[in-house]
C-alpha cells in the first residue's frame, strides 16, 4: 500500500511540476547552457522535433554552448571524420542558426564500438565540435560568475566494457587510473563557484541495464565526487529524467532524458523525480544559484534542480 501511495504521490508531483516556459526572463543575466544526449538516430523518433524546439528556444534563452553527454551516434558509433552519420546524426538535425555554438561532447558506449579516435578528431573538421580529449576540463566566466566543468570518459570505469574488447575495442586500453588520479588532482584545485562533472553512465539511476556499470562507477567515480563535495553529476545512457539524492552525499545526481528515443522509469531509492519524457535540460547559473531544468519534447519544464551557494 504504501509503495503505491509512493508512485501516486510521484506522479501527482510530476504533473504539478509541468509548466510551459512563457516568460523568458528567468534566462535573464543568467550564464545558460544546455545539456543533450543520446542524440543519433538520423532525425527519426523525437529527434528532429526536439532538435528545432532546441533552436527555438536558444533565440530566447540564449545558450553558450551544449553540453553534450555521449552517443551522439547509434548504434555503432562512427568510423572516420567522414563517416555519413556525422551529417545524418548530428549536422543537419541540429542546423538551426542558434545551435552554432560549441558542443562539449564525451564519449558515449556507442562511440566505444566504432573509432572513437574519430569523433575526437572531428574537432578539426568542424567548427563547433569541441573535444580535445577523452576527459577534460574547462571553466567559464561570466559577469563575476566562475562555473568548471569536467568531461569524464565513463565507459573505461566500468569492467563490462574493459572485458569486452570484441565490442569496445578501446576501452580496455585507457589508463584507469590516470583518469581517477587526474580528476581528483582537477577537483582538489577547483576554487570555482560552481562545478559540474559530465559522463555518460549514471553513478545512481533505475534501469534494466546491468546492475554492475551502477556498482563499479560507485566504487571508482563516486567516492572522488564526494570528497571533492562537487554540486552536480550529470549523465545520460538511460533515455530518461531522473533526479537523485543519496544519503550522506549533497550532489545532485541528474540523468538527462535522450533526445530522440525516450524510456520507462519508476522510482528508485533517492528518487526526487523521474519522467520517461524525452528532451534536453537547460542550465542557468549566477552568483547565488545553480539551476538545471528538465524540457520534455513540448516545452515544458518537467522538474528544476536548484541549488544555492554555499
Amino acid at each position: 500500500m504504501k509503495k503505491v501511495f509512493f508512485l501516486l504521490l510521484i506522479a501527482l508531483l510530476s504533473n504539478w511540476a509541468t509548466a510551459q516556459i512563457t516568460d523568458y526572463s528567468i534566462f535573464d543575466k543568467k550564464f545558460n547552457f544546455y545539456v543533450a544526449n543520446d542524440l543519433g538516430r538520423n532525425g527519426y523518433y523525437d529527434q528532429k522535433p526536439i532538435a528545432e524546439l532546441m533552436g527555438t528556444m536558444a533565440e530566447e534563452v540564449g545558450p553558450e554552448f551544449v553540453v553534450a553527454t555521449g552517443d551522439i551516434h547509434h548504434f555503432e558509433g562512427v568510423r572516420s571524420v567522414n563517416d555519413p552519420l556525422w551529417m545524418t546524426n548530428y549536422e543537419l538535425i541540429y542546423s538551426h542558426p542558434e545551435l552554432m555554438i560549441d558542443w562539449f561532447p564525451v564519449l558515449g558506449n556507442h562511440e566505444y564500438r566504432g573509432n572513437t579516435q574519430a569523433v575526437m578528431d572531428y574537432t578539426n573538421v568542424s567548427r563547433r565540435w569541441t573535444m580535445p580529449a577523452r576527459y577534460y576540463t574547462k571553466v567559464f566566466e561570466d559577469d563575476g560568475i566562475t562555473l568548471r566543468i569536467v568531461w569524464v570518459d565513463t565507459a573505461p570505469m566500468m569492467d563490462k566494457y574493459r572485458n569486452d574488447s570484441t565490442t569496445y575495442p578501446d576501452a580496455c586500453k585507457q589508463d584507469l587510473q590516470q583518469q581517477l588520479a587526474w580528476i581528483d588532482s582537477v577537483l582538489t584545485a577547483a576554487k570555482e563557484d560552481w562545478v559540474i562533472v559530465a559522463g555518460h553512465h549514471p553513478i545512481y539511476a533505475e534501469t534494466p541495464k546491468d546492475n554492475s556499470e551502477r556498482r563499479d562507477m560507485q566504487a571508482r567515480l563516486d567516492p572522488i565526487l564526494r570528497k571533492h563535495k562537487v554540486d552536480m553529476y550529470v549523465c545520460g545512457h538511460i533515455h530518461n529524467f531522473q533526479h537523485i539524492r543519496k544519503a550522506g552525499s549533497n550532489i545532485d545526481y541528474i540523468v538527462n532524458s535522450s533526445g530522440s528515443l525516450s524510456r520507462k522509469v519508476k522510482p528508485t531509492k533517492g528518487t526526487v523525480f523521474c519522467s520517461p519524457e524525452p528532451g534536453f535540460s537547460i542550465v542557468s547559473a549566477d552568483k547565488k544559484e545553480l539551476t538545471l531544468r528538465m524540457i520534455d519534447k513540448k516545452g515544458n519544464v518537467l522538474h528544476t534542480v536548484t541549488r544555492t551557494s554555499r
